[in-house]
């Protein structure tokens, strides 16, 4: 789905051994951008990529403290000067800023206010362009699917809450980026989570059953990637 959204640079972009999104916005006019979930592996590509638009990343932003990666923004301030990391308060993790519920991030004419999305882990937040043009959930609502609410502070019939009362509330055409996709798919709607996902579409009583029950392994990445991401992903 290609952007249109009016004056802003938009690249969507993949880390394999994850399989994670990481999403530059620009402003055409200013512009400044942010980074949302960047990973230490391809930190240089981002920076480079930023570099070659003539872009000046001012933010690099977490929907969350993950557990299958490292993030890229602790190396990032070293790439790029003057970029400050963004966590949300809750995550417990370090950051030069800590966001809360509603706070709103601005770069040039656009901005992203986020939404506190718990219940894959306690410090998720999404985050809302221009009013609900694009919402870039991180785990709380993958394409047709969901985070994992089984370690981490998981609590399913919190991310249940979550969804329902902070992202399918948006308008139904907006456009739904997630921090992952494991099938090749890139971006879904509201409308098509709120009809199609197969676990949030039922009731909250049997979101929890499924969740409770899912037997998924042991992330691979989260002895590593969880110490770091509490430090920005710079150990000192």
């Amino acid at each position: 789905m290609a952007n249109s959204v009016p004056g802003l640079v938009f690249r969507q972009l993949f880390e394999k051994e994850s399989s994670t999104y990481t999403y530059l916005l620009g402003d055409e006019a200013s512009k400044e951008a942010i980074l949302i979930d960047p990973v230490v592996e391809t930190a240089e590509r981002d920076a480079k990529l930023a570099e070659d638009l003539g872009l000046k990343i001012i933010y690099g932003i977490n929907t969350h403290c993950h557990a299958d990666h490292v993030t890229g923004t602790g190396k990032l301030k070293q790439l790029v000067p003057g970029m400050k990391s963004v966590i949300a308060e809750k995550s417990g993790a370090k950051a030069d800023m800590f966001i809360n519920d509603g706070d709103v991030l601005k770069f040039g004419q656009h901005k992203l206010e986020v939404r506190a999305t718990p219940g894959h882990t306690d410090g998720c937040v999404s985050y809302v362009l221009n009013d609900g043009v694009m919402c870039f959930t991180g785990d709380a609502v993958l394409i047709r699917g969901c985070g994992r609410t089984d370690f981490q502070q998981g609590d399913p019939g919190l991310l249940y809450e979550s969804v329902h009362s902070k992202i399918f509330t948006l308008p139904d055409k907006c456009i739904i980026y997630p921090a992952h996709d494991y099938k090749g798919l890139m971006n879904s709607t509201v409308l098509e989570e709120k009809t199609l996902n197969p676990r949030l579409t039922k009731n909250k009583e049997e979101f929890i059953e499924i969740m409770n029950n899912l037997g998924l392994p042991y992330p691979k990445q989260i002895d590593r990637a969880l110490p770091l991401n509490l430090v920005c992903g710079i150990q000192d």
